[in-house]
């Protein structure tokens, strides 16, 4: 593993961190029904042709062409239905009243769409005649076996996330029991003497003790993935506890993310512990909130240390953690999709490291790209309530001074970082 002493740029970062992860985890066949989120472990294929068989495409009369081209009467000899098939042949002068999705029964090449009927007559025999309007038809309405999936087609590949839909598409093509990934393990630790469980009462918190929310925050953050995240206690301030505590740890997680305890203050272990337990990679990144970040390797477990301020904890589990987990989970890191906006309001950024600052864009037809984007007010690291209505991140580049309203910036949107 390289080890970089001096601050990285983002994009360096990730792919130093990607290049060195593969995937963790086992696998296991699941029935369908339980494997939303999942990560496919093979190639899925088609199990049944769709349709299964030829079907209507509209609702009308299933007849055969050459007796539609003689422009005559037809005997309507029965219907199908979808579910409830005409159990018979199409023979000559006869049509079979058929509906969308239905059977097209034996004979039949052709479905005349219902708004084409001409006219409905009643035979001395008590059966009905039907007649169409003279036209061509645009096409047969008739969909072929495997019009739209064939047997065996593949239709996922190994690594993709089970969305709702593909879990559909599946259902139909006949695929009842799937094998997919199982679960890493995750442990999460904060740290410092300061912190408290959300929940203690506010009358409780002495002096200079403030409510552990980091490790709240990540634990939802990384419901968005296939994950067994485990809440470890919080690392105090010592440095042997938290060689211990570390050790332990990455004998039973596949990766360990911590917060707090990154920099330089005489406090801060996580790196100088990474490093004597284990790899150091890199611990400080060219990025605006976030500079100070960990990442390396004990034994087996990955671990990133995340920066203390809430902002900077989520923000780099964001832009690193989270599809450094995708990796793991046996799936391809999600790349940073930015967006064209216009600047509504002007932005302070001093050069040196890239920034990103807590957005709220909407629709605007005016606006390069067609959006435009303003930030959340003062963007200190410490200030949670940035993202109170946030929905994107507005990227300053590190070469970059101020920046004025109305300008051209780029976005990263909340909800592709969080999915």
């Amino acid at each position: 593993m390289p080890e970089h002493s001096q601050p990285i740029d983002l994009e360096e970062a990730r792919q130093t961190i990607f290049a060195q992860l593969s995937c963790r985890a086992g696998t296991e066949i699941l029935p369908l029904a339980q494997a939303r989120g999942r990560i496919t472990a093979e190639l899925v294929k088609a199990q049944i042709p769709l349709p299964p068989f030829t079907a209507s495409a509209m609702d009308g009369y299933a007849v055969r062409k050459v007796d539609f081209e003689k422009r005559t009467a037809l005997r309507v000899i029965g219907a199908s239905l979808a579910g409830h098939p005409y159990d018979g042949t199409v023979g000559g002068g006869e049509c079979v009243r058929v509906f969308t999705g239905a059977v097209v029964p034996e004979g039949a090449d052709l479905v005349v769409l219902q708004e084409r009927l001409k006219h409905t007559e009643e035979e001395p025999d008590g059966s009905v005649a039907v007649t169409f309007e003279q036209h061509q038809p645009d096409e047969d309405f008739i969909r072929p076996v495997g019009n739209d999936v064939l047997l065996g087609q593949s239709l996922c590949a190994r690594g993709e996330v089970l969305s709702p839909l593909l879990m559909g598409s599946l259902a139909a093509a006949g695929v009842a029991d799937i094998c997919v990934y199982k679960p890493v393990t995750v442990g999460v630790f904060s740290s410092g003497d300061e912190l408290r469980d959300p929940g203690t009462p506010p009358q409780s918190l002495t002096l200079g003790q403030i409510y552990d929310s980091n490790s709240f925050t990540l634990a939802s953050i990384l419901q968005s993935l296939p994950l067994r995240v485990v809440t470890l206690d919080r690392l105090p301030d010592e440095a042997n506890a938290v060689e211990v505590a570390l050790t332990a740890a990455s004998k039973r997680c596949d990766l360990l993310i911590t917060s707090g305890g990154v920099s330089v203050g005489d406090a801060d272990f996580i790196g100088a512990t990474i490093a004597k337990l284990g790899t150091l990679a890199f611990w400080r990144l060219n990025l605006k909130p976030g500079k100070p970040l960990a990442f390396g390797k004990i034994g087996d477990c990955w671990i990133f240390g995340l920066p203390g301020n809430p902002v900077s904890t989520i923000v780099t589990c964001l832009l690193l953690v989270l599809p450094s987990l995708q990796v793991l989970c046996g799936t391809q890191p999600s790349p940073l999709v930015r967006f064209n906006a216009q600047l509504k309001t002007s932005l302070t950024h001093r050069p040196g490291r890239v920034e990103y600052q807590r957005g709220i864009y909407q629709a605007d037809e005016l606006s390069e790209g067609g959006l435009a984007v303003s930030h959340t007010g003062d963007q200190g690291s410490n200030r949670l309530s940035t993202f109170a209505g946030a929905n994107c991140l507005i990227e300053v580049p590190k070469d970059s001074g101020d920046i004025a309203m109305g300008s051209n910036v780029k976005i990263l949107l909340l909800r592709d970082l969080l999915s």
